[in-house]
């Protein structure tokens, strides 16, 4: 089995563990297997749309044997940066509240007036509008910083993928002539300094599973580790000029423990 050549998990969630509100089949077993055996593990998410502790409460509630510091989300990485870098500035977020509440709570303040917005947060948004964008697109006009919480193009539902931070980023960065500056999910460096400071593993003993090449799996590549793509998130396009190619393909995380994959 897989499993054995590795002592250190770093798992993607949706698309991976889950797809919306729905386990992906044998997840949990393989989750609870890992850890039954002594395995390491370590949960991360570029999903804004709730709680670090939320995903944590939603594994917890469906038998996933785990702990909350065993959680992390581009949110957690963001809203440290922030209060170490910027306390007490205002915000625009293109995001859900519990992202702009989550922000508020670092000592910043969000504000949708355009003339004092000092910085523009891009995250996943299901209420995403045009004069969202149009008050984030005349801030960034008027030298605001221009920051994401992730970069991802789609985000994987139940029945297929919704519209993610990627699209609004590119669209707004054609609306102003003004480029990215940070992001904090995965495959930033943001990201991978928060999962050293929670799992202190060996790279040949490590393995990352998700569902996306550009972000899963590029940021394996970043580290050094081993990589794993399901076939149960986003689809990945595929052609010959693709640098990030993983080190295994699997049907879903269930192929860790499944005595015929090597």
């Amino acid at each position: 089995m897989i499993c054995q050549k590795y002592d250190y998990f770093i798992f993607d969630l949706d698309g991976t563990i889950y797809r919306g509100n729905k386990l992906i089949p044998l997840s949990k077993e393989t989750i609870n297997r890992l850890s039954s055996s002594g395995k390491k593990i370590i949960f991360v998410s570029n999903k804004t749309t709730d709680t670090a502790y939320d995903y944590y409460l939603f594994l917890k509630a469906s038998g996933f044997e785990i702990n909350e510091n065993q959680i992390i989300n581009s949110t957690t990485v963001i809203k440290n940066y922030l209060s170490e870098k910027f306390p007490f500035k205002k915000f625009f977020a293109i995001g859900e509240q519990k992202f702009i509440d989550e922000i508020s709570d670092r000592h910043l303040t969000f504000s949708d007036k355009e003339n004092e917005i000092e910085i523009v947060i891009i995250t996943l948004d299901r209420t995403f509008n045009y004069d969202k964008l149009e008050i984030a697109a005349r801030a960034l006009e008027n030298g605001s910083k221009f920051f994401a919480a992730n970069i991802d193009d789609t985000c994987p539902v139940e029945n297929g993928e919704v519209l993610d931070a990627g699209s609004i980023i590119l669209a707004l960065e054609k609306r102003t002539k003004r480029k990215l500056e940070l992001h904090f999910g995965k495959p930033s460096k943001f990201m991978i300094d928060e999962i050293r400071s929670r799992l202190k593993f060996e790279e040949e003993k490590t393995l990352i599973i998700g569902d996306r090449l550009e972000t899963d799996i590029a940021m394996g590549k970043l580290m050094g580790i081993d990589t794993a793509l399901v076939s149960t998130g986003v689809k990945n396009s595929f052609n010959g000029n693709n640098q990030i190619n993983p080190t295994y393909y699997f049907n879903s995380v269930a192929d860790l423990i499944n005595s015929n994959s090597d």
